[in-house]
């Protein structure tokens, strides 16, 4: 067909992602880019609509101008946000007006009476793997009103799953909603609370359960500088600082613990490091670079 290899990928990639799909389910394709500020504010639309719409066999699909520019050239995007909802593999229509919930549910009301788009059932069963993915990331960017928001959509069509319970916890983990993450906690099933996920999750709420008001995280930052041998003092401190959210702090005074004396308290930096890095999510990119400055301190 003429393609480069990189071409190839990102076709293969579309076809997998929104061609495939699309041949059963209304897929709502967004072409966005992490700099477009009015993209940013028309994801949350797009990703409540969709959630709402999924067990109509509504999907949403995005794509990344930076990453995928050929695919936005077959597109002829000339500006973004572009929104299109596909079907069967062809645009059936321009979105990318409809910036309201309103506007846009009126205009998918209006293509699913349409179109012979495949409502529930296994066929159309909605792919959260998309949804989870956006989620993750507002979590990675410490945005928890908006993780816990996504991840409470997603919830509507797949309330048994663990890893979406255990994103809309850590959600509000970081959102410091504590007493709500608690009462999710305490209402799941046996089989649930079990969950690797949500053990997770769990470690996270306990860690931030010890966060410290302004005067006494400040009096532990102080003692910790004034005293940079005083073990301790430096545990205590980055303790506090996980809590309050100050990750970067944390694992810094950690990092130097266990670059001073790996074994001290039985490892207690480093078991304090994993602790933090089994809360925040071991795929989440801070804890990658975090887990590479640590594996340099032991190995070299």
């Amino acid at each position: 067909m003429g393609l480069n290899i990189d071409e190839q990928k990102a076709v293969d990639r579309f076809r997998k992602s929104v061609a495939e799909p699309s041949m059963t389910q209304l897929v709502i394709l967004d072409f966005w880019a992490e700099w477009c500020g009015p993209c940013k504010a028309l994801t949350p639309v797009l990703e409540k609509v969709a959630a709402e719409y999924a067990d109509k066999g509504v999907l949403l699909a995005k794509v990344n101008v930076d990453e995928e520019q050929f695919i936005a050239s077959q597109f002829q995007v000339r500006s973004i946000p572009t929104v299109y909802a596909i079907f069967q593999g062809q645009p059936v229509a321009d979105l990318t007006n409809a910036r309201t919930e309103s506007q846009l549910k009126q205009t998918i009301d209006q293509l699913l009476e349409k179109l012979p788009v495949q409502p529930g059932g296994e066929a159309a069963k909605p792919d959260i793997a998309p949804l989870i993915a956006m989620g993750e990331e507002a979590l990675a960017a410490e945005d928890g009103e908006r993780a816990a928001s996504i991840f409470m959509q997603i919830l509507e069509v797949a309330p048994d799953n663990g890893e979406v319970l255990a994103g809309l916890i850590r959600g509000l983990v970081v959102a410091d909603r504590l007493e709500e993450a608690e009462q999710v906690l305490g209402g799941l099933a046996p089989e649930m609370a079990s969950d690797p996920h949500v053990e997770r999750a769990r470690t996270a709420l306990e860690l931030a359960k010890n966060k410290p008001d302004d005067s006494e995280l400040a009096s532990l930052r102080s003692a910790a500088a004034e005293h940079p041998d005083d073990m301790e003092a430096q545990l205590a401190f980055a303790n506090a600082a996980f809590a309050a959210g100050e990750r970067d702090d944390a694992a810094a005074t950690l990092l130097r613990m266990v670059e001073t004396d790996r074994e001290w308290n039985e490892g207690a930096a480093k078991a304090k490091l994993l602790q933090i890095f089994e809360a925040v999510g071991l795929e989440d990119p801070w804890v990658s670079a975090t887990r590479r400055k640590l594996s340099t301190i032991l190995f070299g």
